[in-house]
């Protein structure tokens, strides 16, 4: 126990603790002006707002690719479940390059986008759509064994009972997959709140239109503004921790509270 808690210390603890005394080298004025700061405020929205709707997306997104690969056969499916860890072994850089590159205004899907009056590259949609990218495998392979271990024998009885379909998913179904739901919701929001190397190729990086927090943060680092990118990193460390500590309360909560029926 002593050894786990020691790594643990040194690996997570001990780099997040420096963070926040560097943090306190700043007066309270300080930090305010830093953080209240139009350029930090527009940049911490992007990340946050656009990191949680790409969560969201991905839930739903994610729920029904994996009611498919679980539920379903037919051709080809091994390679599509192949296909939902690309993001995982794809290098960040590599990411953002080829959704830039389909995105843009000659892309692939670009071209026929614009016709249509929708740019996706360099503005706050692609940031979006490289969240979703880099977020979706998270929920698909937190919720996928679940599923698998989820009895059809369950979904049987509820329909020989007179349960609709729409009774059996919301009374049945959901409530067995909310836990693990809301954690691939969690792990996907951090992902894609982090997120930098895929991102920076696709968003422009206009300061307060398309400008994310990360790049923020390395951008005054190479000014040699270390207290604004501490103060803006913890910020987004504080931020980050309450809203998935919030979604792992509220996960117990699921898993403890809400009976299958």
């Amino acid at each position: 126990m002593g050894l786990t808690l020691s790594w643990l210390s040194i690996i997570v603890l001990i780099p997040l603790a420096g963070l926040f005394l560097k943090s306190f080298e700043l007066s309270p004025e300080q930090f305010w002006a830093i953080l209240s700061s139009r350029r930090t405020l527009n940049a911490l929205r992007v990340s946050f707002g656009l990191a949680f709707a790409a969560a969201c997306v991905n839930l739903v997104m994610g729920t029904i690719i994996v009611w498919a690969l679980v539920r379903y056969r037919f051709p080809g499916r091994r390679l599509f479940d192949a296909i939902v860890d690309v993001p995982f072994a794809l290098p960040t850089a590599v990411a953002g390059v080829a959704l830039t590159s389909l995105f843009a205004a000659k892309g692939w899907l670009g071209a026929p986008l614009a016709a249509l009056g929708v740019k996706v590259a360099f503005t706050p949609l692609g940031i979006f759509v490289a969240m979703i990218f880099i977020g979706i495998p998270f929920v698909v392979r937190t919720v996928q064994p679940v599923l698998q271990d989820l009895d059809p024998e369950i979904e049987e009885a509820a329909g020989s009972l007179g349960a609709s379909r729409w009774q059996t998913i919301t009374r049945v179904i959901l409530p067995s997959l909310a836990p693990a739901l809301l954690t691939g919701l969690a792990l996907a929001f951090a992902r894609a709140v982090g997120e930098y190397g895929s991102v920076i190729f696709i968003a422009g990086n206009l300061p307060n239109v398309s400008e994310i927090a990360p790049l923020l943060i390395v951008i005054r680092l190479s000014e040699f503004r270390y207290a604004d990118a501490t103060a803006i990193a913890a910020v987004m460390l504080v931020v980050s921790f309450v809203i998935i500590f919030a979604v792992n309360r509220l996960q117990r909560w699921a898993q403890n509270r809400i009976p299958v029926r």
